[in-house]
């Protein structure tokens, strides 16, 4: 392993085991220091005090090169950022050759929802299999409560309150919530406590196992998730997001209430929850457009 690559794993272990970032972050962190070590290597940069800003540029100009997404290479810009700060708290390094470097803008990117009536196709059923009965529960839980993928296969039997219709969630950076859990999620829910002890190992916390007993695994949700979407006929790709972004523009629709949006999804920050005002307001200027007899230019052939 390199100089530069042992280092960027000290800051991943500190990520991991002392910030008690996600293992996504993590991944996604150690993919970035990684590609960057190589690439300053190449460069002739055996030490990460040697980087300089017109280094970093370069790297993100490469990347571009190669075609990484603004998005990705945004990532890449905080995940050095972050690591600079990092080894300058450790007295490793004295400057952050990240800290005025930018990447490029990226174009604005509404959150994908799912249509309500669209949603009672995909969850109005009564599953009869144990698999089906756990994926109902899990897809009901994610549009009723806006879960993260994390939090929901993270949750152990012990987080669920179902006479107090509530869930104890584990969200990002540690935080911890309690969310609301809606009548339909709970009587999934209860369908599938039911039959889980079919599968879960002894002694095994977690609420949503799979069939070897154990709690479900990222990769397999998502598959199941798709997999249930195609069944029923939902005409888009379905992922756990998806309801998540649902849940949030339905509850904003209706309440107009931002700050509690923020608090039920788990935001620190509410400028990340104000996406969902565009989205309120997109569906708002259907409404209008729709509505109002001076909205749009008239078709000579449409009828007065």
């Amino acid at each position: 392993m390199s100089a530069l690559a042992a280092v960027a794993d000290a800051f991943i272990d500190h990520l991991t085991h002392v910030r008690r970032a996600s293992p996504h972050t993590c991944s996604a962190y150690r993919r970035d220091l990684r590609g960057a070590a190589g690439w300053l290597a190449h460069r002739g940069v055996s030490d990460w005090t040697h980087a300089s800003s017109a280094d970093v540029r370069d790297l993100l100009a490469a990347r571009h090169r190669e075609g990484l997404e603004p998005a990705s290479l945004a990532r890449l810009v905080s995940s050095l950022r972050s690591f600079y700060v990092w080894q300058m708290r450790e007295g490793r390094a004295r400057i952050n050759p990240a800290v005025d470097v930018r990447a490029p803008k990226r174009a604005a990117k509404l959150p994908e929802t799912i249509d309500v009536d669209d949603l009672a196709t995909l969850l109005d059923t009564t599953p009869t299999t144990p698999i089906d009965i756990r994926d109902h529960a899990l897809l009901e839980l994610f549009y009723s409560s806006g879960l993260r993928l994390a939090e929901a296969i993270g949750l152990d039997v012990g987080d669920l309150d179902l006479a107090a219709r509530e869930a104890r969630v584990l969200g990002k950076g540690a935080r911890q919530r309690s969310v609301p859990v809606g009548a339909r999620a709970i009587t999934a829910l209860e369908r599938w406590l039911a039959v889980r002890t079919r599968w879960a190992a002894v002694g095994e916390p977690a609420l949503f196992v799979s069939q070897r007993g154990t709690r479900i695994s990222r990769s397999s949700v998502a598959a199941r998730m798709d997999a249930w979407a195609r069944r029923h006929g939902l005409p888009v790709h379905l992922h756990p997001h998806k309801l998540r972004h649902s849940f949030a523009t339905h509850v904003l629709e209706s309440s107009s209430d931002l700050r509690a949006v923020q608090e039920l999804l788990g935001h620190a920050h509410i400028t990340t929850t104000q996406i969902y005002t565009h989205l309120d307001f997109a569906h708002l200027a259907k409404v209008y457009d729709a509505a109002h007899p001076r909205a749009r230019l008239k078709d000579d052939n449409e009828p007065i």
